[in-house]
This record gives C-alpha cells, sequence and structure tokens, in this order.
C-alpha cells in the first residue's frame, strides 16, 4: 500500500498533524506514506514517512483550476497512491474532483484547521479522517522523541516571537526579562528566533552575554528540535515553536494572547499557561518572572 498525506500549512499547524504520521505508520508498518508538503517543515515526521515532496511545484497549480489540465508527471505521480489524505483548503472540492478523475485512488479528506470558537482540539479533529481508515483511538499527543543528553547546565530555552504581533508580548518586556535572567541566575540562555524576529535580532543581540547565551536564528526545523530537546526549560508565545517545544517534552511557560486555549493549547501538561486579565501586552514582566520562578526549579541567585 501506499499513502501520500497532502499538508500544508505553518510549524504549528503540521506539529500537531504529528499524531496522524505515527498513527498511520502503526497500523499500516509496511506502507509507503509519503507528504506533499513543506519540506522544511514535513522534515519533521520523517521518523514516520518515506518521502517528501514539495507543495510549492508550479505544476500543482493545474489541479485547483476546475477541470484544470493537468500535468502528466503529477498524474502519475498521484496514480501511484491507493490512498490520499488531504488537509488543503479545497473548499469548492476542485483539488478533490481533479483527483478522482484522473485517479483511482481512495480520497480521504480532512479540515486544515479546526473551528476557532470550538471545543476540539486540531489534534481529535486531525486524526478523525483516520476512521475511515479503520484507525480508532489514535493518541493525539505529539510527540517527537529524541534521543539526546541534556546540557551540563541548566538551560533555559527563550522564543521571544511568533508568526502574529497580537500573539506576542511586547518586544522591551522580553529584553528586560531577559536582562534580569542573566542578571540573577547563572544558567545558560538559548535564544531561538526565526523569519518573523528578524528585523527585531539585533536589537536584542545588544542585551545578550555571549559566555552564557546560544543563540539559534533561522536554523533548521529538525535541528532546532534536536536543540529544545537539549534543553530542561522553555519560555514563549502561542506559536509553532511552543508546539515544538511542548511536542519534544519540555516544561515550560506559554505567555498565552487572545487564542482560544481549549482550542489551541499545547498538548502537553508540561506546558504552562500565563494570562493576564487585561491582555497579553498589559502582562507585567514580575508576574512572569514569578511564574518563571515557580515552574523552572533551577533558576538560582547570581553567585
Amino acid at each position: 500500500m501506499r499513502i501520500l498525506v497532502m499538508r500544508g500549512g505553518a510549524v504549528g499547524d503540521f506539529v500537531l498533524t504529528l499524531p496522524v504520521f505515527r498513527a498511520l505508520r502503526t497500523r499500516f508498518p509496511n506502507a509507503g506514506i509519503e507528504i506533499l508538503g513543506y519540506p522544511h517543515i514535513a522534515q519533521l515526521a520523517s521518523p514516520w514517512v518515506d518521502g517528501i515532496r514539495s507543495i510549492e511545484d508550479p505544476g500543482l497549480a493545474p489541479f485547483f483550476v476546475p477541470n484544470g489540465e493537468l500535468p502528466l508527471p503529477w498524474i502519475q505521480y498521484f496514480q501511484a497512491f491507493d490512498v490520499i489524505l488531504s488537509y488543503l483548503h479545497d473548499p469548492e472540492s476542485v483539488l478533490r474532483s481533479n483527483l478522482e478523475r484522473r485517479c483511482l485512488a481512495r480520497i480521504v479528506i480532512g479540515s486544515h484547521r479546526p473551528d476557532e470558537n470550538g471545543k476540539s482540539h486540531p489534534c481529535e479533529c486531525l486524526l478523525e479522517p483516520l476512521r475511515d481508515l479503520h484507525i480508532h483511538n489514535a493518541d493525539p499527543v505529539p510527540r517527537l522523541k529524541i534521543q539526546q543528553e541534556p546540557a551540563a547546565l541548566p538551560e533555559l530555552a527563550i522564543h521571544p516571537g511568533s508568526g502574529s504581533q497580537r500573539k506576542n508580548w511586547p518586544w522591551q518586556n522580553w529584553l528586560e526579562l531577559i536582562s534580569r535572567l542573566l542578571k540573577n541566575s547563572r544558567g545558560r540562555l538559548l535564544l531561538v528566533g526565526g523569519e518573523a524576529e528578524s528585523d527585531r535580532w539585533q536589537e536584542l543581540q545588544g542585551v545578550l552575554d555571549p559566555n552564557r547565551c546560544d543563540v539559534f536564528f533561522q536554523r533548521p526545523l529538525v535541528d532546532l528540535a534536536t536543540r529544545l530537546a537539549q534543553s530542561r526549560f522553555f519560555i514563549g508565545h502561542d506559536s509553532g515553536i511552543t508546539h515544538l517545544a511542548a511536542a519534544v517534552g519540555l516544561n515550560g511557560l506559554v505567555l498565552w494572547g487572545p487564542s482560544n486555549p481549549t482550542v489551541w493549547r499545547p498538548r502537553s501538561h508540561r506546558m504552562h499557561l500565563l494570562t493576564f486579565s487585561g491582555g497579553l501586552h498589559q502582562l507585567p514582566v514580575e508576574d512572569v518572572w514569578e511564574a518563571l520562578t515557580q515552574h523552572y526549579p533551577p533558576l538560582e541567585p547570581a553567585q
């Protein structure tokens, strides 16, 4: 059997889809499983899949046009699968119609995003279409098992950004918190950043102690997952990197903004949400410090 999973979305969307790949591999241990997605993100599912192909290939564009002129190489590619599981946004079933008219694969459709105002976590929603493949009661928790020894010294991983400004604690507060950590603790800090933080990174560099701070900026996600797994604790926002930190088993503190926590909170009891009645932008640094010292015991006074 050959199975193709089509999955777009950002880092968080993909991390929450990891239970799907694990469930497919468990149910069909000898199947050839491939992903059509963004390779730099889809690499996270490498333990369970056999191949990854880019969803950004221009040849795919006609599949999203009603009765499009479909390129033969892509027709042959899709025809090689027995099951095609799609989580792509296809509200008018254009993609599905084009696939069904040119290949005999069983087409299974999943929702690309959950109901923002609902009560179901995305992990449950993403597993729901697997019932058509007789997969029930799959573990809904994203898990990435990385065999790494923890860092020799207590290490706090910090991701001060996200893909949306409304989910972010003010940047000046992060600078104050980092400065306070460097002054009042002796552990190492791991500063994690991506494209969303590129315009702020130079300002952050000004408060870092190079002898105690490791910077992991715009690195491959697989490498980041390994680096996070070496850390002791994580602090960040409602973001894909926070979901990744939860998936590798980190304890953490999440500065939570306007998103519905029932739907979007990390699926890990190790991640503690910190909210503020006045909204994330009004959350005092002192409140974050107190929560951090409560949940991260290795913080020690500087000697």
